[in-house]
């Protein structure tokens, strides 16, 4: 055994360190919290065929709604079904990099010591 004070490697300025990071910790799971609502209720469109088809999801790629042009009716099953997923794809596409950069603006400058 060695002398007092070396419990787990830990000095009394790493402890503070610690401390702090669990701090910067809560603020961040409070703001993901927040975050999580924010993206609920956002709605990110995709679209496909020049606005025929628009495809409405969430920030975390829940689909909303789906906005069919009666033009794009005309146009038949095969050519609208690739319009749909197009604007699906796009939609998804935006959805995951707003959610992805508003993670990293909620995580940014977060150091956690020792790790």
């Amino acid at each position: 055994m060695t002398g007092k004070g070396q419990g787990f490697g830990f000095g009394l300025g790493k402890m503070k360190e610690l401390a702090e990071a669990f701090k910067k910790a809560q603020q961040v799971q409070e703001g993901a919290k927040r975050l999580q609502e924010e993206l609920e209720q956002m709605e990110i469109q995709g679209e496909s065929g020049g606005g025929l088809v628009k495809v409405i999801v969430s920030g975390n790629q829940e689909p909303k709604r789906v906005e069919i042009s009666p033009d794009a009716l005309a146009e038949g099953a095969e050519v609208l079904s690739d319009l749909v997923t197009v604007a699906m794809k796009e939609a998804y596409n935006k959805s995951t990099a707003t959610m992805r950069e508003r993670m990293e603006e909620l995580t940014s400058g977060l150091e956690l010591p020792g790790f």
